[in-house]
């Protein structure tokens, strides 16, 4: 669907693009990124391009900064106190923080560790939910194609095509998740991120999402925050191995899973800390 009201609301005014970020097919590119909150400083000085429809995994132990990093790409992390930035983060060529926060969340979808669908919302509510929020005019017709081509998108359309108005909550663990996949696909955004998506999920689950991600790189390019060495190995194109706000490794998955350039990255895939 791409009806006037959508493409007038949601596309942003971009600014020149970048030669080099097009001529490489870089939708995303770190240039000594930083982040810090207050005196604590997270992120040191990363640099790391991402391509169109790959997936990345980001890995390293618990506060190494590899979440943060990923809130950092769509500005979620300014919600926190004391929030700063250096360097520059750039997207399809344009400064991210130089755009407004809210169109560039419609650009980047987010999708966070615990299944979060609105408890007071229907399955159907949810998936247009953030429609509703920014006060997007969309027909019945409109609504119903959007709602069904991203259930669809997320492999959910099938087991609730039939309880659409029921609570979002009301589905099991897996289910909610893919319908928080659902809703920020029905964004249409061109890339997603994913906090430790299938942490709190069954391994049937965990395999639904996996094999999601798989098909959904046809169309998004999707960066993945995960402590599963084996669910990186099995998803992702690309690694980015992260260790006390650095950027130790950054490679294609294969490469770095059988032969990684440094000891810190060897010792934490085989285990040897983290």
């Amino acid at each position: 669907m791409e009806s006037a009201v959508l493409n007038v609301t949601v596309t942003p005014k971009m600014e020149t693009k970048s030669p080099d970020t097009i001529a490489n097919n870089v939708i995303l590119k770190a240039e000594d990124f930083c982040a810090s909150f207050g005196s604590n400083q997270v992120l040191k000085k990363v640099n790391m391009a991402i391509t169109r429809n790959h997936v990345v995994a980001v890995l390293g132990p618990s506060g190494c900064g590899k979440t943060t990093f990923v809130r950092c790409i769509n500005r979620m992390h300014e919600l926190a106190p004391d929030a700063t930035v250096e360097g520059k983060m750039i997207y399809n060529g344009d400064d991210v923080y130089k755009m407004n926060p809210v169109v560039l969340r419609s650009h980047i979808g987010m999708v966070f560790q615990r299944p979060n669908p609105f408890p007071s919302m229907s399955t159907y509510e949810n998936v247009i939910a953030g429609y509703i929020f920014n006060e997007i005019k969309l027909t019945k017709a409109q609504k119903d194609e959007v709602v069904e081509t991203s259930l669809k998108s997320a492999s959910l359309w099938d087991e609730v095509k039939d309880i659409l108005h029921k609570k979002g909550t009301s589905l099991s663990g897996g289910q909610q998740q893919r319908l928080c996949i659902a809703r920020a696909l029905a964004m249409k955004p061109k890339m997603l991120l994913l906090d430790e998506p299938t942490a709190a999920l069954d391994p049937i689950s965990t395999l639904k999402i996996e094999e999601l991600l798989v098909t959904l790189k046809e169309t998004y390019t999707i960066v993945i925050v995960t402590h599963n060495i084996q669910q990186a190995g099995r998803v992702s194109d690309k690694a980015a191995f992260f260790y006390l706000g650095e950027l130790i490794e950054y490679d294609d998955t294969k490469n770095m899973f059988t032969n990684p350039k440094e000891e810190r990255t060897q010792n934490y895939i085989t285990g040897r800390f983290g």
